[in-house]
């Protein structure tokens, strides 16, 4: 059954109108917390280390299973390389401030390493992830509506 958003599909598995959704850990990972669901598994290839009792999807027995949530900030195109590392250095340092830190693994959100917060690590990512699904999106016929 579609559902316009997480939220209604949560409440839905929360009072057993349905049997199981796929969703990302921080939005429901305070109910898995609190008992009112269960996680079966986690989508990435290695377990959270803020909810390590939850198997992997490989573990769980779903064989080549892999899909993790990222983001990212962009510029424009043309944006000038000083304006890039300015911006990049204080993303970095808000994410590691330990405040933002704790916050974030609190929603069972794991921090990308400090190496890999570039602007050159983010393009080789997004290549990375095109190169990925893009033949999956272009077999099953996805559109943009």
């Amino acid at each position: 059954m579609p559902y316009r958003g997480t939220g209604p599909a949560l409440n839905d598995l929360i009072a057993g109108q349905i049997d199981i959704i796929v969703d990302q850990t921080s939005n429901s990972i305070n109910q898995v917390r609190a008992g009112t669901i269960r996680a079966y598994a986690i989508s990435d290839d290695k377990r959270l280390s803020s909810a390590s009792e939850i198997p992997t999807a490989e573990e769980a027995g779903l064989k080549g299973f892999n899909m993790t949530l990222w983001s990212g900030m962009w510029v424009p195109k043309g944006t000038p390389k000083e304006i890039v590392t300015k911006l990049n250095a204080a993303a970095v340092e808000a994410l590691n401030d330990p405040a933002v830190k704790k916050q974030l693994e609190s929603q069972g959100l794991e921090m990308t390493p400090k190496d890999l917060l570039t602007p050159e690590a983010l393009g080789a990512r997004q290549k990375a992830e095109i190169a990925k699904w893009w033949p999956i999106i272009k077999a099953a016929n996805i559109k943009v509506d």
